[in-house]
């Protein structure tokens, strides 16, 4: 499984039905489910974004849904970045040249 993050900013629609966030949060976490993905965190923050989600997926295919279908909700814009461990990043560097 494929680690990914995702930083959260809130819509005009999301922001002006804040009470329902939680709730949101938890409706997300059960479809990510049912598609293979698990959610390893999900945080509200303070500063430029105004949340994070760490997740696992499967492949890339299935984190993409997961994310178009979190924003089609309209509630959140996503901007989302893969995740390498520390033997992923080694990896990548084995197949570096020189």
């Amino acid at each position: 499984m494929a680690t990914y993050i995702a930083t959260l900013k809130f819509s005009t629609t999301g922001a002006s039905h804040i009470n329902e966030t939680i709730d949101r949060a938890a409706a997300f976490r059960a479809d990510a489910e049912k598609m293979g993905i698990s959610v390893v965190g999900q945080y509200w923050t303070s500063g430029p974004a105004d949340g994070v989600l760490i997740f696992d997926a499967p492949d890339e295919t299935t984190a993409t849904a997961a994310l178009l279908h979190l924003a089609s909700k309209g509630n959140v814009e996503t901007t989302t970045a893969r995740a390498y461990t520390a033997d992923e990043m080694k990896a990548a560097l084995g197949k570096l040249s020189g």
